[in-house]
């Protein structure tokens, strides 16, 4: 028994030392570590006056030169980069007015689909000179070769076919989970013609 104590014993004191030891060089690793970080967040800190003083400058002397700043984040490391960048950007945006020019292209898109007919008169000529059912897929692909100039999207083609189907000017099936249309038939008026005749 005395020797298993002794063991033990012996265990419990080479472990605690190798813990100490460890606890030890632990607490200093981390006491380097927080003087590096310390000593990198007041040179971030520089760094981040020193360039608003740069702007600041740049901005007074009224000269907008993007490669600079470009340049100014490529120099700085990766955790900087964010903020760097992000403040770059609403510096850009503030000098520089790229809105105006936003709003001309918008208005001149504008009146080019003025002059192009509409998408669901598209839609429409295209389910009545078809000879069987489409799918929205199919409808779109073919009125963006026959119409390059226009950007055609499925699901737009798809709601300009679900509002012809409301306006009882085609017709919905679905085979299995798919769905397609063809344009309605044009007898169907008539039909609704004679019934209240009949009635009458």
């Amino acid at each position: 028994m005395s020797e298993t104590t002794a063991q033990t014993t012996e265990l419990t004191s080479h472990y605690s030392a190798q813990v100490a030891g460890d606890l030890e060089r632990n607490v200093k690793e981390q006491d380097r570590l927080s003087a590096e970080i310390e000593a990198l967040q007041a040179q971030l800190a520089a760094l981040r006056h020193d360039q608003s003083v740069l702007v600041n400058l740049q901005q007074a002397l009224g000269v907008t030169a993007p490669s600079t700043s470009a340049a100014t984040v490529k120099a700085v490391p990766a955790p900087r980069k964010k903020a760097a960048a992000a403040s770059a950007t609403a510096k850009q945006t503030k000098s520089d007015k790229p809105a105006p020019a936003k709003k001309r292209t918008g208005k001149k898109t504008a009146t080019a689909a003025r002059a192009l007919p509409k998408l669901v008169d598209l839609v429409r000529e295209h389910l009545s000179s078809q000879d069987g059912p489409r799918s929205a897929a199919e409808v779109s692909t073919l009125l963006s070769q026959q119409h390059p100039e226009r950007a055609v999207k499925v699901t737009v083609v798809r709601n300009a076919l679900e509002g012809l189907v409301a306006k009882n000017q085609a017709q919905r099936t679905k085979q299995g989970t798919s769905v397609f249309y063809t344009a309605a038939e044009t007898s169907a008026p008539t039909a609704g013609e004679q019934t209240p005749q009949s009635n009458a």
